[in-house]
């Protein structure tokens, strides 16, 4: 069983900053890409950023600049520091990885968390 909590979500001006953290936990051999997907209303759910094990990133146009996305393998837990937040940036979002449970296999599953809220006012 494996589980990612996310933290750090809330309700900030435009303009402001928040960091976001996710940790996951329980049965886990080895992770290789945790990211951000962030999901508004009405809205396909979208990547925002996304960074493999080796510390490579890759970030969405709409946040380039503005988002850095970082990652603790020691803990298994990634960051996302968002800066010049904007209203268009409210959303629920939402921590992936993609992770081995044991070393036996290659076998690769993914997981969601729960999803934390981030709203921007203008």
């Amino acid at each position: 069983q494996v589980q990612l909590v996310e933290s750090g979500g809330g309700l900030v001006q435009a303009g402001g900053s928040l960091r976001l953290s996710c940790a996951a936990s329980g049965s886990i051999f080895s992770i290789n890409t945790m990211g951000w997907y962030r999901q508004a209303p009405g809205k396909q759910r979208e990547l925002v950023a996304d960074i493999t094990r080796g510390g490579i990133t890759n970030y969405a146009d709409s946040v380039k600049g503005r988002v850095t996305i970082s990652r603790d393998n020691a803990a298994n837990t990634v960051y996302l520091q968002m800066n010049s937040l904007k209203p268009e940036d409210t959303a629920v979002y939402y921590c992936h990885s993609i992770l081995r449970t044991s070393s036996r296999y290659l076998y690769e599953y993914s997981y969601w968390g729960p999803g934390t809220q981030v709203t921007v006012s203008s």
